[in-house]
């Protein structure tokens, strides 16, 4: 019997796991991506792109669509999809499971100032030519900052409010180390600031920061949902697949 898979999220962890049930005849996989980005990659399988209307909405399509497991694959910091994907699990009965790759790890020579929220990073940046790595939907914190410069980079151009002394780098990673590098002696960045997303896709800037000896303001992600099982890895999502979903 095939087993239905609705898969949330376009992360790479995401992907990677869409290939291996597309592959397999076992699975029927769904993926649902968020479609903030203009030209998203598409994963293998099939997939929908657009919100589903909150909990009510996802439980909903998860009845019609007779999905026997759902695995939460967003970005780590996409608490709302994460809460709406256990409030409908747990109406529906679908059993659902959270794939969060592991955070990052500070190592020797780094400096790091760890923050629970995005306001507090913008409260105690330590320089004057910041290089902001939130996304493009994560500025408003520092919109009222008129002092500083910022470096934003994103896929698509950033939403308002935005930082008036600003310039945007459009580009879609994954970027080397040596890129980094020249892009933050270019623009003479003296702060970076990052969410801990724990990719090792975009773990290259935190490199290039050291080498700099620049401070990292790093934002905390959200606790992890309670009550709900957890993998760190695509193989452990695989395995929960064949064993509990």
């Amino acid at each position: 019997m095939t087993k239905r898979v609705l898969l949330l999220g376009g992360t790479g962890e995401a992907r990677r796991l869409a290939g291996l049930l597309d592959a397999d005849p076992s699975y029927e996989v769904i993926s649902s991506l968020a479609g903030r980005t203009a030209a998203p990659g598409l994963p293998p399988g099939r997939t929908r792109v657009g919100g589903f209307g909150g909990p009510d909405g996802l439980a909903a399509w998860l009845r019609d669509e007779g999905v026997d497991a759902v695995v939460d694959a967003t970005h780590p910091f996409a608490a709302l999809m994460t809460a709406s994907a256990v409030a409908a699990a747990g109406r529906t009965g679908v059993p659902l499971l959270v794939l969060r790759r592991p955070g990052w790890t500070s190592g020797p020579g780094d400096d790091w100032r760890r923050v629970p929220t995005l306001e507090d990073a913008a409260a105690s940046l330590p320089g004057e030519r910041v290089f902001l790595t939130t996304g493009r939907k994560n500025l408003a914190a520092f919109a009222g900052d008129a002092r500083r410069w910022f470096l934003v980079r994103s896929v698509d151009p950033p939403e308002p409010p935005v930082p008036p002394r600003m310039e945007t780098v459009l580009a879609r990673g994954p970027f080397t180390v040596d890129e980094e590098l020249a892009l933050m002696r270019w623009h003479a960045v003296d702060t970076l600031v990052t969410k801990d997303s724990g990719s090792a896709m975009t773990a290259a800037k935190l490199t290039a920061a050291r080498t700099l000896g620049l401070p990292v303001v790093m934002v905390d992600r959200p606790p992890a949902p309670h009550g709900v099982p957890i993998a760190a890895s695509v193989g452990e999502a695989m395995a929960w697949l064949a064993h509990d979903g």
